[in-house]
């Protein structure tokens, strides 16, 4: 199955597959909100402390399985594998897109 999502929505995929912190702080806006396991990250740098921390102590791979897209949502459910406990996991993204780049996202 093909699964359609907005380029900079495959970009953060690939470089969260990657684990390119650079490459995925790039995708946000510069005020950019991240909502993730009960913790706020705003602005590049928030974000970019948080995925350095994450990268460094799991490994993982994120697999979208279905979206719904609209102009500026994008309603991801993917599948998440890695050295953690409880893999897989079943994660809800919601991005929130201005200008080509996310403003906001929202993992459950």
């Amino acid at each position: 199955m093909t699964i359609k999502i907005p380029a900079v929505v495959a970009t953060y995929l690939s470089a969260d597959n990657a684990q390119d912190v650079e490459k995925i702080c790039q995708c946000f806006t510069k005020d950019a909100l991240v909502h993730e396991a009960g913790q706020q990250y705003r602005g590049r740098d928030a974000i970019r402390s948080w995925k350095q921390q994450t990268t460094a102590k799991y490994k993982y791979s994120v697999e979208p399985l279905e979206t719904a897209v609209t102009e500026r949502n994008i309603q991801l459910h993917a599948r998440l594998t890695g050295n953690f406990p409880g893999s897989p996991a079943a994660l809800h993204y919601t991005f929130v897109l201005a200008n080509g780049q996310i403003q906001s996202l929202a993992i459950d």
